[in-house]
């Protein structure tokens, strides 16, 4: 059994990437897995001079040790404008000025949605090429689009079957990539 961390890149309080990555959690048997809110983590804007005069904020630390506790993250990335939201941007530039390679040996299934039908695809992209970087290993990526159309909210479910089918294949191979 793998320990698993799931967040969304959203500070939303009715984030549909919360919804999708807690939906993927659940199908996650066999591994135990911990949903938390980076809203749970409060950083203030990145700043080199708030780095120098303050250091590091006591709540960045807390979210490292979460991640470094694991090993694999399964994230859903939101999309703002074409890219990842400045909150998720400003939590990664904080874990990196922490320590650059916070993500080393992390395997990450890589999600975004939004209610168009690219399902935030440009922020995951970004995403993809971005947490290398830090040392992660993304192992599969999915762009779930047309969220409000596709995911029952009351049911918590994916209602569109092809989706459904492909959005099950992922989780299991990612499933089988971090077993091995």
């Amino acid at each position: 059994m793998k320990k698993i961390l799931a967040f969304a890149g959203s500070n939303s309080s009715t984030s549909i990437n919360h919804q999708l990555v807690q939906y993927a959690a659940s199908k996650m048997v066999g591994h135990q897995v911990k949903v938390v809110r980076l809203t749970d983590f409060p950083l203030p804007l990145f700043s080199e001079d708030l780095e120098r005069e303050k250091g590091y904020p006591i709540e960045l630390s807390l979210l490292k040790n979460e991640i470094a506790a694991v090993d694999a993250l399964l994230i859903s990335v939101n999309e703002h404008n074409g890219t990842v939201s400045a909150f998720f941007k400003n939590t990664m530039d904080w874990l990196s000025r922490l320590e650059y390679k916070f993500l080393i040996d992390k395997k990450v299934l890589l999600m975004s949605t939004s209610n168009g039908k690219r399902g935030a695809l440009s922020a995951l992209e970004y995403t993809k090429g971005v947490l290398p970087r830090y040392g992660g290993t993304v192992i599969e990526s999915f762009a779930f689009p047309s969220f409000s159309e596709n995911f029952s909210v009351e049911k918590k479910e994916i209602t569109n079957e092809v989706l459904q089918l492909g959005f099950i294949d992922v989780l299991q191979n990612f499933a089988h990539e971090i077993d091995v």
